[in-house]
């Protein structure tokens, strides 16, 4: 048998559990932030995080393998540049999001993969007995998570999404489902003079006044319930992230009621990855996302074509997409209210 038989990618793929796991203890552990100050030992570590010093040696040398610390000496490790993006509150971290699809309730309903395939039922109210928005609602922890990783996820995509799309067109921005706000401030700062209305259950805002900071005089902080009803008056109305989380019926529920809010010369964005219609090796994050969708909330990424259709089944008509944008791969998907 040749090299090349026996060495699968496949195979590889399989072991990924491994490293995704390795790399969530870090998170989880904390330890970016103990080696923030420099090379530490694994004794030293293990006392400041909570460890058995032999068993956190043995993870520190495979996130040596990994690229996340670097060793130093026998028994001596410092953060690697992209290790580093683990520590709290780092500008580009990413520790929450690691927290978020790493963590037991995640990884549970990946497990139950095989079940929602023969159904096509979301694994996660198997698994917990309720929709994760409804886990969420009753865990806090998990909930907080959640909303520092969309944060973080935010973030990274907003310049892209800004230099995507005129928002200099409107006097008023409502972001719906907004969470703390970090779309809405990044947009807010880099068009003077706009004003902001974000929108979303009340344990979605909790960290709104932290993050709108210098724009927050400019932004009007509102609870409430998408389902039920949205703020009237905005010129335009963002929905990001939002759509891909719920079925077709819900998703037209919420585009229903934003219609109902909305002026005739209003417009809608809707900020999502689109699946295309044939798969290319680039496409590989939006499908992963759509199973990840199926498994865990029940929702989907959609197609252009279906996100046509699902807009047009709640009274609007596409303007205008955008995209992919760089390095997100969403797409700023302009639609207008039909009379």
């Amino acid at each position: 048998m040749t090299e090349s038989r026996t060495r699968s990618p496949l195979l590889g793929m399989a072991f990924g559990y491994m490293p995704a796991q390795i790399v969530h203890m870090a998170a989880e552990l904390g330890l970016a932030d103990a080696l923030e100050d420099g090379p530490r030992s694994s004794g030293e570590l293990a006392e400041e995080v909570g460890a058995h010093a032999p068993a956190l040696l043995r993870l520190l040398r495979a996130l040596t393998a990994l690229g996340a610390v670097e060793q130093r000496g026998p028994d001596l490790f410092a953060l690697t540049e992209e290790g580093a993006r683990l520590r709290t509150g780092a500008p580009d971290s990413i520790r929450a999001l690691v927290g978020l699809f790493c963590s037991p309730d995640v990884w549970r309903s990946w497990g139950d993969m095989a079940e929602t395939l023969r159904t096509g039922e979301s694994a996660w109210r198997r698994v917990t007995g309720m929709t994760s928005f409804e886990y969420f609602a009753k865990n806090e922890e998990l909930s907080a998570t959640f909303n520092a990783a969309m944060a973080e996820h935010t973030r990274a995509v907003a310049p892209g999404i800004i230099a995507a799309h005129d928002f200099e067109r409107y006097g008023t921005v409502a972001d719906l489902g907004g969470g703390d706000g970090t779309l809405l401030a990044a947009i807010l700062r880099a068009v003077p003079g706009l004003r902001g209305v974000l929108y979303d259950l009340p344990a979605g805002l909790a960290a709104a006044p932290a993050t709108l900071g210098d724009v927050a005089d400019r932004c009007d902080v509102v609870p409430g319930d998408f389902f039920a009803s949205v703020p009237e008056g905005a010129d335009a109305y963002l929905l990001k992230s939002v759509l891909h989380d719920w079925d077709d019926g819900k998703a037209a529920e919420i585009l229903r009621t934003a219609r109902r809010a909305m002026r005739p010369d209003a417009r809608l964005l809707v900020l999502e990855q689109v699946v295309p219609e044939m798969f290319t090796p680039d496409a590989r994050g939006v499908v992963m996302n759509d199973l990840n969708m199926l498994v865990c909330t029940g929702g989907r990424e959609r197609t252009a074509e279906e996100f046509r259709s699902l807009l047009g089944s709640a009274g609007f008509e596409v303007v205008e997409s955008t995209g992919p944008v760089a390095p997100s791969g969403y797409h700023v998907i302009e639609a207008r209210p039909m009379p």
